[in-house]
């Protein structure tokens, strides 16, 4: 991450990474040196403020990894396993990364992560090159198998994308009744509401009322529902935050 506040703690942190702004195709290229072997990105930013990529953007990317002979390295920790209405987030932009890591929902909450890579990719590796002391561990990897059967069987993938655009259309109701709400974006099930006011008093008043959202950037309210939410409670969760948001100003 970019973000110096989730860097204490952390020393040292691995060296090499330049930083540039989302959506800026034109920062990549000059960033872009003879010493640059990879482009790592979130296909739709999550703790940055739920910020879809614009129009060309990750093909961009790919194009820019394609003439200079980079890997391109979506992170789908946060946007993977059906969190914006198709198993991956890539899949809405027809942009296919060389790598990708998941994690989090990969096990329905059991601690696991994944490095997935193309065929000419894994190739750079061999059998201990990628080891760790709990990786593939039998019950986190049971519980993944568990998870991913039950998002492509029992149609979570499918309900992320028609209850979040649901769940995107009330909240765009609510956009156009306050001016407080600077913008509401996001796909799927992972739904950024941008305020014209810090968001922190809103994430306690949701919580007394039986809602648990969070802020990031100071001001951006994020949605992330379990992949089985129903309309119904979507909408106890739009009355509420309609009446916080009102009470506000």
């Amino acid at each position: 991450t970019a973000q110096e506040k989730f860097h204490k703690g952390f020393s040292p942190l691995m060296p090499g990474f330049k930083y540039v702004p989302f959506n800026d195709l034109e920062a990549v290229r000059k960033a872009v040196d003879g010493k640059t072997c990879a482009i790592l990105v979130e296909p739709i930013q999550g703790e940055g403020g739920v910020n879809c990529p614009g129009p060309g953007y990750l093909e961009g990317l790919r194009k820019i990894c394609d003439e200079k002979g980079l890997l391109l390295i979506f992170d789908e920790v946060q946007v993977g396993m059906g969190r914006t209405g198709k198993l991956f987030a890539y899949e809405h932009y027809g942009v296919e990364p060389d790598i990708m890591t998941l994690a989090k929902s990969l096990a329905g909450g059991v601690p696991i992560g994944a490095l997935l890579m193309k065929e000419a990719v894994a190739e750079g590796f061999k059998p201990g090159d990628h080891a760790s002391t709990f990786g593939g561990n039998p019950l986190a990897t049971a519980a993944g198998v568990a998870a991913v059967q039950a998002i492509l069987e029992e149609g979570m993938v499918e309900n992320s994308r028609e209850v979040g655009a649901y769940f995107l259309s009330r909240l765009q109701e609510i956009a156009r009744e306050l001016e407080l709400v600077q913008e509401v974006r996001g796909k799927g099930l992972i739904l950024g509401m941008e305020l014209k006011k810090e968001g922190a008093s809103v994430v306690k008043e949701m919580l007394e009322k039986g809602f648990l959202i969070n802020c990031t950037m100071g001001n951006v309210l994020r949605f992330l529902p379990p992949l089985i939410v129903t309309r119904q409670e979507v909408d106890r969760l739009i009355e509420a935050l309609r009446d916080v948001l009102r009470k506000m100003g």
